[in-house]
């Protein structure tokens, strides 16, 4: 599993982000945004995007919206289960981060 460790979470984000729909780069910018808090740059997005497209992760239509192909589907759902697996824990996380603010 070492397709998905491009830049920390980022091309785990990328294809989580396509899995609930069709994007295009600047609207995966965006929703990368409202989560991390900064918008990332064209050379950081565009280059993750050509990468999980080449590793055959990511399909691309002609209106340039990229979305998940099997294997990407694959992907996602082997690092989810990783996640959940290491953040076994999640909510008790969520609950200490809440009763900072």
């Amino acid at each position: 599993m070492t397709s998905c460790e491009l830049k920390g979470f980022l091309s785990f984000l990328i294809l989580w982000i396509v899995y609930k729909e069709k994007k295009s780069g600047q609207e995966i910018a965006c929703e990368l945004e409202k989560r991390k808090g900064s918008k990332p740059s064209p050379g950081t997005i565009y280059p993750a995007l050509k990468d999980l497209k080449k590793k055959g992760l990511l399909e691309i239509d002609s209106k340039k919206r990229y979305t998940l192909s099997k294997k990407g589907q694959k992907e996602l759902e082997e690092h989810l289960s990783t996640f959940f697996a290491t953040f076994s824990d999640l909510d008790e996380m969520k609950s200490c981060c809440r009763m900072r603010h």
